[in-house]
């Protein structure tokens, strides 16, 4: 058995702080995105898994859009835009402004959002500090991960790509432990069908078969 570098958890909250924009339909809202700060842009993408989003989302402007807009093929447009698939804000900026132009372009105008529906924009910055929890071996692990607050599982998983392109649960499993099968489970997980409770449950069942199979001999 390797000995691992320990695993060091760490916990994260958003703070958000109102921008004083709003948009109370898509040409306003196509207008602020253009020129919204990157941390407005991150709040309502990246920090979107962080909020307790609706499953049938994947960003705050896609759930606007469905629920206020009612235009939900819109919403699905704006739900496929993948924000790890960008280098940077900017790009993403982009590709969002490309999807709301090419709605703008083949239908006719949404209706307004009703008073008070508008979207609201706001800048939200990532606090991240200890959690006073570490995991030595993978049994440590799967408590842990059973036991911590959202905000690291969200920490750890989502705000990792941003970071560094990749999890790092599944970094720590494969680098740490060598476990390259449980490594490409984890990895696996999609962060877009899954809220962060549903990411906790994937992990948790792929440690328990390691488990179970480091028990019966079964682990390559």
């Amino acid at each position: 058995m390797r000995e691992a570098k320990p695993f060091e958890f760490n916990q994260c909250i958003s703070i958000a702080k109102a921008t004083g924009k709003k948009a109370k339909n898509l040409k306003e809202l196509r207008e602020i995105i253009s020129a919204v700060s990157p941390a407005s842009i991150h709040h309502h993408t990246y920090q979107y898994f962080l909020k307790g989003h609706v499953l049938e989302y994947t960003n705050d402007f896609a759930q606007w859009a469905g629920e206020s807009l009612e235009e939900r093929a819109l919403s699905e447009h704006l739900s496929i835009v993948d924000p790890y698939d960008f280098k940077n804000i900017e790009e993403l900026r982009k590709e969002l402004l490309n999807v709301i132009d090419g709605y703008m372009e083949r239908f006719a105008p949404p209706r307004d959002a009703v008073p008070g529906n508008e979207f609201f924009f706001n800048e939200g910055f990532t606090v991240v500090f200890p959690a006073s929890v570490r995991a030595e071996n993978l049994a440590e692990f799967l408590m842990a991960i059973r036991a911590l607050e959202t905000g690291s599982i969200y920490y750890h998983f989502y705000e990792a790509r941003v970071r560094h392109g990749v999890d790092d649960f599944s970094s720590w499993v494969l680098e740490g432990l060598g476990k390259e099968r449980l490594a490409g489970k984890i990895k696996a997980v999609d962060p877009f069908m899954n809220s962060t409770e549903g990411v906790r449950a994937h992990i948790i069942e792929a440690v328990e078969d390691e488990l179970r199979s480091e028990i019966v001999g079964d682990t390559p």
